[in-house]
């Protein structure tokens, strides 16, 4: 399949919400953290699919803010795995020339894994091939809330008029700072909604559902189905479809 994807019309930020894990393990009679134990494997699947075709920008829904109201030892638990699999997987992101970087109110995670995410950001911070993004502590209203909060800071100091705040000046104060919006969103699971996720940042992403999928089985197979789906689609941005092909042909 991936010999069908056109390289010269790859989306430059792709994201995903990673569903289905605790309805993985069920379904096999185990704890809902078995199921994030063995979604490893599709993390690295979809990190080096879009390295090896040159996506620029991935972004993956690790842990949302509504996340902290799940059982304490679910939480503490995916706390501690994701510390293990940032030190077990720093490796492999060297070798594939990776550029680990957070997005979300981290100071909300434990400190062993600030400590960890620091410490994989720093060693890959020279690497120039795929940007991996994870979104931890997470939610786009928190996003815009403390991008409006800067905003209002800076105007009650002079610094900024409320004449000078536009949507380019609002979208630098993002999490996501000036890295591209989302072309291409990915959700397993079956559920059709963003839940809270980059909602400035999608306002134009194409929306890839996985109706029978959930996330620990997800491949790189998966990965060019939904990219296949996005370049045979016209993406028009409010324009009418005549004047994207006209636009095209200059």
């Amino acid at each position: 399949m991936k010999e069908l994807i056109d390289v010269g019309n790859l989306p430059k930020h792709i994201a995903v919400i990673m569903d289905g894990n605790g309805r993985w393990a069920q379904n096999q009679g185990a704890a809902r953290i078995f199921g994030h134990r063995n979604a490893i494997k599709a993390v690295r699947e979809v990190t080096e699919g879009c390295a090896e075709l040159g996506i620029s920008y991935l972004t993956l829904y690790a842990f949302s803010t509504e996340n902290w109201g799940r059982p304490e030892f679910e939480v503490r638990a995916l706390m501690e795995l994701l510390v293990q699999s940032i030190r077990n997987e720093l490796p492999t992101m060297m070798k594939n020339n990776v550029k680990l970087d957070t997005i979300g109110d981290i100071n909300s995670l434990p400190g062993s894994c600030q400590r960890q995410l620091a410490e994989a950001s720093e060693a890959t911070k020279d690497n120039t091939g795929l940007n991996l993004i994870l979104a931890l502590g997470y939610s786009g209203k928190w996003d815009i809330t403390q991008a409006v909060k800067k905003l209002a800071a800076d105007v009650k100091s002079g610094v900024l008029s409320p004449s000078d705040i536009n949507e380019d000046v609002l979208a630098a104060q993002l999490s996501t700072g000036a890295r591209p919006e989302v072309d291409l969103m990915l959700r397993t699971g079956g559920d059709h909604r963003i839940s809270n996720f980059l909602l400035w940042q999608l306002a134009y992403a194409e929306l890839y559902f996985y109706e029978d999928l959930f996330w620990p089985d997800f491949r790189r197979e998966h990965l060019y189905q939904a990219i296949m789906a996005y370049q045979g689609t016209e993406r028009r941005f409010g324009k009418t479809g005549e004047q994207i092909k006209a636009n095209s042909a200059k």
